[in-house]
This record gives C-alpha cells, structure tokens and sequence, in this order.
C-alpha cells in the first residue's frame, strides 16, 4: 500500500466522523487557545520584569487547560459520533472517499497535520512552562496573597530571599516534586472554600528532611571552629543608651578531635539525637535519645513534664536535624524590642532620638484595629511625641522622626498580620534562648536518665560570654573593633 493511500485510509473516517459539533468546538477551543497562548508568551518575553503572578496563572495554567479541553473534545467528538452512528446502524462500512487530487483537501490534510505538530510543541511547551511557573517564588508567595502574605513578607527579608522556595520545600528529585503538587491540590482546595488554617501551622508537619535540603548549601561537618558574636540593645532611658553582648559561639563540627561544637554534637553524624514531642509545634520535649561516640544510646526523660507511656507512644517521634533548632530560617517574624534594637544599630531609626526605643516598642506593642490604622497611628504617635515633648528637636530634626515613623510602621508590618491571626511572639523562634525556650527545651536541667545523668544546662557548653550588657566592652576595644 502506497503512503498516498494509507493517508486516505486513515483520514477518510476522521474527516467523517470529525463533522460534529463536539469535535468542532474543540477545534475552535484549541486553535483560538493556542494562539492567545503564543501571542502571551511573546509578551512574557518582551515584557520587563517579573511576571505579574495572576497573569501567570493565566498564561501558565488556566490557558494551557483550556488549550488541553478543547484537544480532548475532539476525538470525544469523533467517538460519541461513530457511537451513536453503529447503535443506530447508519455506521458506513465504507467511508466516503476523500479525493486527495483535489487542492482544497490536500490543504486541509496539510493544515491538519502541521497543527497536530504544532498542538504537540504547545502542549510540551505549556507543561513545561506551567511546571517552571508554579515553582517560581512569585507563585509560591503572591498567588495566593491573604494565606501566603506573612510568609512571604518575612521570605522577602530573611537571608535566604534570593533561593527559591522550591530549593527548600521541595528539594532535588522528581518524588517530592509530585508529593509537593498533590499537597499543593489540597491546599488549592482549602484556599477557595476559605477551610485553610489561621495562621498556617509551624512546623510544617511532612517537611523534607534537612539533610536533603538545607545540607546541599550547608554542610555541619564542615562548620569547624568558634563564631565570634556582637548583638547590640538600647535601653529604654533617654539617651537610649546602647548595651553589647559579645559572645564566642562554639559551632564546631567535625575536627580531629571528633565531633565538637554545637553543630558536632547535634548533627555531625547521623540520627545522634532522636527525641519526643508531646505537642503540635514541637516547644514541649518529653523524651531525648542520645546516641554517644561509642554508639551507646541514653535515654532522657523530662521530670517537669512526666510524660506517661501513653503520651510517649502518642507523641512526634523525630529524627533532630537543621530546623529543630533553626525553625525559621527564612520567615522568621521579630519580637518589637529586637526589631526596634536592630533598626537602631542599622542607623534607619536614629538613635539620637531621645526616648526612641522605649517609644517605638510602645506604639509596636497597641492593639490597633486594622494594618493601614495602625501605619498612619504609628506614625502620628511618633510625630505627636517629639512635637508634644521636644518642639526645637521635632522643629531641626523632623527628617530623623519622619524616617523613625516609617521605619516603626514597617517593622509592624513585617510582623503582624490580623488576617491570619499573626501577632508578636506567634511562632516562637528556636535558635537560642532568649526569645522562647529554644535550645532550654532539652537543655533546662529536668532532663534525666536512669542511671541520673542529665542533659547539661551549662552556658560554656554552647559559648564564652566574653562581654554582657556593657556600654562599651573592653573585649573589643582590644581587638580595635572600637
């Protein structure tokens, strides 16, 4: 058989049976579908900047799906025709011939075949376009603004703000890409009926493990040695007078001598430590498993919290990595006085404001109505107190009070979101002490083991306070860092 007449067989029937209405609509669909896909893509090209995310969800989604409806209709058309055709006996057992001589019906077949190429291409293009978009941190973070606005709004200024959140929620592997897009399905249905959580749970439950995300940029075994740290407070007098911590923070590692440090004796090796949560966000730990050098395994149980058999089977039995104690590495939401504290060492609240720290936390700290009520009442607070109490600074300064009001504002918008039931101190962060229990809630001295060994609570364990709360420390005029 010639390749002219095996065209003929095979596009005689669906040239007769594609005469339905079904069919047709899914021809005009797909055809009309794909050319706004094209000319959007050309857009997106040509268009400066980021992708708006809504039209991004046209372009990259919603378009596409029709694009794939009106393909499938088509041979649905063509089935339900040759169906309803055989039930009723009217089904040909010849097909009218298609006479290929004819110019028009050559055309036709060419146009047919060219857009079949052309539809594959799009579909592929589309699939892939659709998947690259809904990793971006645009769709992530914007698409669905009320639910994703705090996170996203910490992500933005956190120092992972240039890594996709698909580097850490995802990870490498096509496993968790398909986990990730049926977790994502359920969340799509809970953003629509309004069922989603308020706020979104922390920690989240099926995160990836650690080890396979944050440990392809950071590497415990390779953290070696000591950190030298300066954190630097204001006090609430009116010269909002400055008090510097300087601490020696024991990272360690994997050394010579073994595993050392911080990051040696809680990750250098694997599943070191295992513990117990009796509680949803992992802040109350009644039982830790410690696996020493020699690979003998201690149990510590808490005798402040006296967890029964029960609540030990019930509770979260977890492997420790990275995010038991770095819980917020990139949305983490600020406590006022540390927002205020940071600013101010930032030099974009001035500390030559008299009373700037004490009142910035004031103001942070007042239930207000609603976010745009509480920008301009934080902003006229502060402007009201220097022009009430100090006119001739207000009157020479007012550029420095002007940029403390908008600075006030926006570390309350950073942090509070009333829509999601976010408010200070809502998720507490672990890495520390002292803002929430962080590292005392194994390290709190309750700990104990059978043979009445107990986790250990001592500072040195962790760090050297080389400096507390001085005005100016000698430690780092020593080093000339003053």
């Amino acid at each position: 058989m010639s390749l002219r007449e095996r065209i003929r067989e095979w596009s005689e029937p669906i040239y007769f049976l594609g005469q339905n209405p079904i069919t047709l609509v899914g021809a005009v669909i797909t055809t009309s579908t794909a050319l706004t896909t094209i000319a959007f893509w050309f857009y997106e090209i040509f268009l400066p900047g980021p992708v708006h995310p809504y039209i991004g969800l046209l372009v990259f989604l919603i378009l596409p799906g029709i694009f794939v409806l009106g393909l499938v209709l088509i041979p649905i058309g063509i089935w339900l025709r040759r169906r309803t055709l055989r039930a009723s006996g009217k089904l040909p057992a010849v097909f009218p011939p298609i006479d290929l001589g004819l110019p028009v019906v050559r055309r036709t077949l060419e146009y047919v075949s060219a857009a079949t190429i052309l539809n594959l291409l799009i579909v592929g293009t589309a699939s892939y376009r659709g998947v690259e978009y809904m990793d971006s941190t645009s769709f992530c973070g914007q698409t669905c603004h009320t639910v994703m606005d705090p996170e996203y709004t910490a992500y933005q200024n956190s120092p992972h703000s240039r890594v996709a959140c698909v580097e850490c929620h995802i990870g490498p592997g096509a496993g968790w890409f398909v986990r990730s897009k049926l977790s994502g399905l359920r969340q799509v249905f809970a953003v629509t009926f309004h069922t989603y959580s308020r706020p979104i749970p922390s920690p989240v439950k099926y995160l990836r493990p650690a080890r396979e995300t944050c440990e392809q940029c950071h590497w415990p075994q390779r953290f070696t040695g000591d950190k030298f740290l300066v954190n630097t407070s204001y006090k609430d007098d009116e010269k909002n007078t400055p008090q510097t911590d300087v601490l020696l923070l024991k990272v360690g590692g994997r050394t010579w001598q073994g595993s050392v440090g911080i990051h040696g004796r809680h990750l250098a090796d694997n599943a070191r430590i295992q513990y117990i949560s009796t509680d949803p966000e992992r802040q109350t730990i009644a039982a830790v498993y410690y696996t020493d050098d020699q690979g003998k395994t201690t149990e510590f149980i808490s005798t402040d919290t006296k967890p029964t058999k029960e609540q030990l089977d019930k509770g979260e039995h977890r492997v420790m990595d990275c995010v038991d104690c770095h819980n917020r590495p990139t949305h983490a939401f600020d406590l006022p006085e540390n927002a205020v504290d940071k600013a101010m060492s930032h030099g974009s609240i001035s500390p030559e404001l008299p009373y700037i720290r004490k009142k910035a936390v004031e103001v942070l700290k007042v239930n207000y109505s609603a976010r745009d009520v509480a920008e301009r009442r934080i902003k006229e607070e502060l402007n009201n107190f220097y022009r009430t109490n100090y006119s001739n600074l207000y009157q020479t300064r007012r550029t420095l009070v002007e940029q403390a009001g908008e600075e006030v504002a926006k570390i309350y918008l950073r942090n509070i979101f009333p829509d999601m039931r976010i408010t200070w101190g809502t998720h507490p962060n672990n890495l520390g002490h002292n803002d929430s229990p962080g590292c005392f809630r194994c390290h709190d001295g309750s700990h104990t083991s059978a043979d009445g060994k107990t986790i250990t609570n001592d500072c040195s364990a962790c760090h050297e306070v080389l400096a507390a709360g001085e005005e100016k420390p000698k430690v780092l005029t020593d080093l000339g860092m003053k």
